[in-house]
């Protein structure tokens, strides 16, 4: 994407603008520039296709405060991508981050029952912990067609991030017939 893109986007997007990046200086201020509706903060690595895992908020703490308040006081809501670790969600609290975005992908790959009791046992008790920080919960990262009704065993989301499923499936039967479907199968959410 190319900065005359995001700006383009700005410009002609009809609902909120959503943009995930890494807390880098540049980025940062491109981001300020464009003044995205909201962020999420994820750690980026250039060597990286997609991100791998969530955001070390305990150990950047002091980076992602000085950003969270650039992207607060200019009226954008942050978001941070982290792992369903509970000294993550404190360490997002503590930050007064708007919304935490928890990191799905050890839940969509669980090859056995056992780890995926596992994985969704941790993402359960960090939305707990989450929503009792008054945190927004939001969750992404290999969400797909399968394993969504696994996600509605997580409480108090509020959006899920789901991208290449969607875009692979619209492969297929076109973008209107898969985000229809993906739409039928969160259906009956209770959050």
């Amino acid at each position: 994407m190319q900065d005359r893109d995001i700006e383009r986007l700005r410009n002609s997007i009809m609902t909120k603008l959503n943009l995930e990046l890494g807390n880098t200086p540049e980025i940062v201020d491109i981001s300020l520039r464009i003044l995205p509706d909201e962020v999420c903060l994820v750690p980026e690595k250039r060597e990286e296709v997609t991100t791998e895992g969530g955001l070390d908020v305990v150990v950047n703490k002091k980076e992602l405060a000085t950003t969270v308040k650039r992207f607060q006081s200019a009226g954008v809501r942050v978001s941070l991508f982290i792992d369903p670790e509970l000294e993550q969600i404190d360490a997002a609290a503590e930050l007064a981050a708007d919304m935490v975005e928890l990191h799905t992908g050890k839940l969509a790959n669980a090859f056995t029952n056992e780890i995926a009791k596992l994985e969704l046992e941790r993402l359960r008790a960090a939305s707990e912990a989450a929503h009792t920080a008054k945190l927004q919960v939001n969750a992404g990262h290999g969400i797909n067609y399968k394993n969504m009704a696994l996600i509605h065993k997580i409480p108090h989301l509020v959006e899920l991030n789901i991208g290449h499923s969607i875009v692979a499936r619209a492969m297929f039967v076109g973008f209107e017939d898969a985000v229809r479907e993906m739409l039928g199968l969160m259906e009956g959410y209770k959050g």
